[in-house]
């Protein structure tokens, strides 16, 4: 039984525990991967935020990655303390662009209504480079795309963003972009809007620790989603749905259309 002062970390831990000895075989794995993080070190993983970041875009993936990385998960802005999303949800940088470590497994960039801001902000985008320069994964979720891609990080790369700004944006800063949940190429990671960080999330797992690790920190999340609507791509959703979303997003639309062609 469990002690009733065991926290959820530490269940989530003992859940994947059998997973971390298991054969690495990541079925997902492709040519030009990098290479698998050895079972014997945490991962090295940075996750950016900013004011103005969409909560959900970190906290997906994090939750699947910070099992992978004891003591070594890092949420990182321009100085240690309190961010507060877009949302009003306060996170807490526990360090700045000064201090984050040199040498990454993981540099995470997430999206939000903050997007076009960071997307001109010098002192941002020289942090993204110089981590990104020695880093072997490169990732995103959402909006953070354009992020990266201000910071030059995918010119020439398949990538994908937010469906309002996948499009129209993404080719603005060299990417080509693809109408996919999740994209991979080579070294560069990118999901679609928001709650496609869950599957960046274990789909980068796996990559990085194996498929026995991902599929079991799915199954303790009880990742079986099963939305009360099918309104989740403009596809689906109609065409009043479409008209309704895009009024909400337009601000976001069209400051990162303006920063990217700036």
């Amino acid at each position: 039984m469990t002690a009733p002062d065991a926290s959820r970390r530490d269940l989530v831990a003992a859940a994947l525990a059998a997973a971390l000895a298991a054969p690495l075989r990541p079925a997902l794995a492709a040519a030009g991967d990098p290479a698998p993080i050895p079972p014997d070190r945490p991962v090295r993983i940075a996750m950016l935020v900013y004011p103005g970041l969409t909560a959900l875009d970190l906290v997906g993936p994090q939750t699947f990655l910070a099992g992978l990385a004891p003591g070594s998960l890092h949420l990182v802005g321009a100085e240690p303390g309190p961010v507060t999303s877009d949302t009003g949800l306060v996170l807490v940088a526990t360090h700045g662009f000064a201090t984050c470590p040199a040498d990454l497994d993981v540099l995470f960039v997430p999206g939000g209504d903050g997007t076009p801001a960071q997307m001109g902000d010098a002192a941002l985008l020289a942090f993204l480079r110089d981590r990104a320069a020695r880093a072997g994964w490169i990732a995103s979720v959402c909006t953070g795309s354009l992020i990266l891609g201000a910071a030059g990080l995918l010119r020439g790369y398949r990538a994908t963003s937010h469906w309002s700004v996948r499009d129209a944006v993404l080719p603005l800063l060299g990417a080509r972009p693809l109408a996919e949940r999740v994209v991979f190429d080579r070294d560069r990671v990118t999901a679609a809007g928001v709650s496609a960080g869950l599957d960046l999330g274990l789909a980068l797992a796996a990559r990085l620790r194996g498929d026995t690790f991902a599929r079991t920190a799915q199954l303790v999340a009880e990742y079986a989603p099963a939305p009360p609507f099918r309104a989740g791509t403009p596809a689906e959703a109609g065409p009043a749905t479409v008209r309704a979303a895009e009024a909400i997003l337009a601000p976001l639309v069209t400051g990162a259309e303006a920063a990217a062609r700036r």
